[in-house]
C-alpha cells in the first residue's frame, strides 16, 4: 500500500514542482482496489489541489475524518471558486472542518472568523521545513516586573508580552529572575493576558526559570502526532527536504535528510524541565489571562499545572493545544494542525480555552504591576485571603468578550515565524 502512494506521490510533486500541466486524458492509480488516489496528469493548480488534500490525509491531526480522495474530489469541488489562493485556502478550511469535537458538537478548527480554520493556514511563499511554525512577536518579552510586598507574602509580578526568541529574551529574564531570588518569594503572578504566544523554547525557558531543582527531568509537555506519523508510516513526507537550524541541507544515513526522517515518536517529542537560574522558592503561580492568551502561553500554564498550586485570573484564554510545521507545495507553504501539546497528565482538552478560575474582565491599557489595577488586585487579594476563590466565582465582573481576529492574528499569513524544533530519529 505504502509503495502504491509513493508513486503517486512522486509524480504529482515531481509536476507540480516544474509547473508542468498534462493534456492528455487524465491516467488514474489504484490502490488494491480501494478507491482511486489521484489522477496522475492535470494542470499545476490541480495537482495543487491534490497535493493539500494527499498531505493532509497522513499528516494531519485528525486524518482519520478525512474522506478518500475520490469521495472528496478536490478538482471538481473547486472549480470556479477563484484565485488560486482563494481557492487552495477554502479547500483547506473544508478538510478543517471534518473533525467534530464531540464536546462541544463544532469542529475543533470552529473558525474565529470568516472560513479562516482556528489553527491551519496557507500562505504564499515557502517554509523551512524541518521547523514548526508559530505566531511572529515583538523582541521584547518582559513589559514590566517587581517585588511586592502583599501583607505577609512576598508576591513575585511579572508581565510578559510575548515570547520572542530565547536569543533575545534570555537577559533580560535572567537578570527579573535573580531580582526575584533575592526576596525568596513563594507567589508568583504572570501577566499573559496580552500575549499570544510565540517560541516555545523562550516559554519553556520562563518555565525552567519558575520551578525548583526537585523538578529537574521531570515531564514539561510532549507533542503527540497523530498514529502513523508518530510509526514513522507518511511515505508523502520524503518529497519534503529536512533543514537543519541554518536552513542547510541535513545529512541522515549518509544522504539528504527528509521530513520522513524526523522522529515523531511521543518519547522523541517530550521535553523535560532543566532548572535554570536561583529562585527554588515558588508554591504558587496566578495566571492574568484573557482571550488573547494562546498557543506558548498557554502551554507554559499547562505544564505547570500538574506540580503548582495555579490560578488563572481574567478571561477564558484562546485555546490553542496543538502544533504544526511547513509543508511546501508549488510556492505555498501549508501548516496543518498536526500535533497535540499534553502536559505531564496528558491534559491537552482546552480547545475552546482554559476557563479562569475567577473571571474578570479588566480595562484597555491597564497600569501594569499597580496594585490596584482590577486583574492584580484580584489576584493579590486571593492570596492574602480577603477574597475567596467561590466568592469570586458567582460575582464575576464585565462580559467576557469574543477574540477577534484583528487582536489575535492566530493565523494572519503575516504572522508566521519558524522553531527549529523536530530532530531526525537516532
Amino acid at each position: 500500500m505504502v509503495q502504491h502512494y509513493f508513486k503517486i506521490y512522486f509524480a504529482l510533486l515531481t509536476l507540480i514542482l516544474t509547473g508542468t500541466s498534462a493534456c492528455k486524458k487524465a491516467q488514474v492509480s489504484v490502490d488494491d482496489a480501494e478507491e482511486i488516489v489521484s489522477p496522475t496528469t492535470g494542470t499545476r493548480t490541480q495537482f495543487t489541489l491534490d497535493s493539500i488534500f494527499l498531505y493532509a490525509k497522513q499528516v494531519y491531526l485528525w486524518n482519520e475524518a478525512l474522506p478518500g480522495y475520490a469521495e472528496f474530489n478536490p478538482r471538481q469541488k473547486y472549480v470556479g471558486v477563484g484565485s488560486d489562493i482563494t481557492t487552495f485556502r477554502k479547500e483547506l478550511f473544508d478538510i478543517s472542518q471534518l473533525k467534530i469535537n464531540v464536546a462541544t458538537g463544532s469542529p475543533y478548527e470552529l473558525p474565529v472568523y470568516f472560513e479562516n480554520p482556528k489553527y491551519s493556514n496557507l500562505q504564499l511563499g515557502r517554509s523551512i521545513p524541518g521547523n514548526t511554525a508559530g505566531i511572529g512577536q515583538p523582541d521584547a518579552a518582559v513589559l514590566t516586573s517587581k517585588v511586592i510586598n502583599n501583607g505577609n507574602t512576598l508576591v513575585a509580578y511579572l508581565a510578559l508580552s510575548s515570547f520572542p526568541s530565547l536569543n533575545s529574551s534570555k537577559a533580560a529574564l535572567d537578570q527579573t529572575f535573580a531580582e526575584f531570588a533575592v526576596s525568596n518569594p513563594k507567589v508568583i503572578i504572570i501577566d499573559l493576558r496580552s500575549n499570544g504566544g510565540g517560541y516555545l523554547e523562550t516559554a519553556e525557558y520562563v518555565a525552567d526559570l519558575i520551578v525548583p531543582s526537585s523538578l529537574n527531568g521531570k515531564v514539561m509537555y510532549s507533542e503527540a502526532f497523530n498514529p502513523a506519523m508518530q510509526n514513522g508510516t507518511v511515505p508523502i513526507l520524503k518529497h519534503q527536504p529536512y533543514l537543519d537550524a541554518n536552513g542547510k541541507t541535513a545529512v541522515y544515513n549518509g544522504r539528504s535528510a527528509t521530513m520522513a526522517d524526523v522522529d515523531y515518536t511521543i518519547a522523541g517529542n517530550t521535553y523535560k524541565f532543566n532548572k535554570k537560574g536561583s529562585l527554588q522558592t515558588i508554591q504558587s503561580v496566578y495566571f492574568i489571562v484573557s482571550g488573547n492568551t494562546a498557543s506558548a502561553s498557554e502551554m507554559l500554564i499547562s505544564s505547570l499545572k500538574p506540580y503548582f498550586d495555579v490560578k488563572l485570573i481574567g478571561e477564558k484564554t484562546y485555546g490553542k493545544p496543538v502544533g504544526f510545521f511547513g509543508i511546501n507545495i508549488d510556492q505555498y507553504s501549508v501548516y496543518l494542525s498536526s500535533f497535540l501539546i499534553k502536559n505531564a497528565n496528558g491534559w491537552s482538552d482546552y480547545f475552546t480555552g482554559m476557563q479562569p478560575d475567577v473571571m474578570i474582565k479588566g480595562i484597555d491599557n491597564p497600569v501594569l504591576g499597580d496594585p490596584d489595577e482590577l486583574c492584580l488586585n484580584t489576584a493579590l487579594s486571593l492570596i492574602n485571603g480577603t477574597r475567596t476563590l467561590t466568592a469570586n466565582k458567582l460575582a464575576t465582573t464585565g462580559k467576557i468578550a469574543n477574540v477577534k481576529a484583528d487582536i489575535l492574528p492566530i493565523n494572519n499569513v503575516e504572522s508566521v515565524m519558524l522553531e527549529n524544533r523536530l530532530r531526525l530519529r537516532k
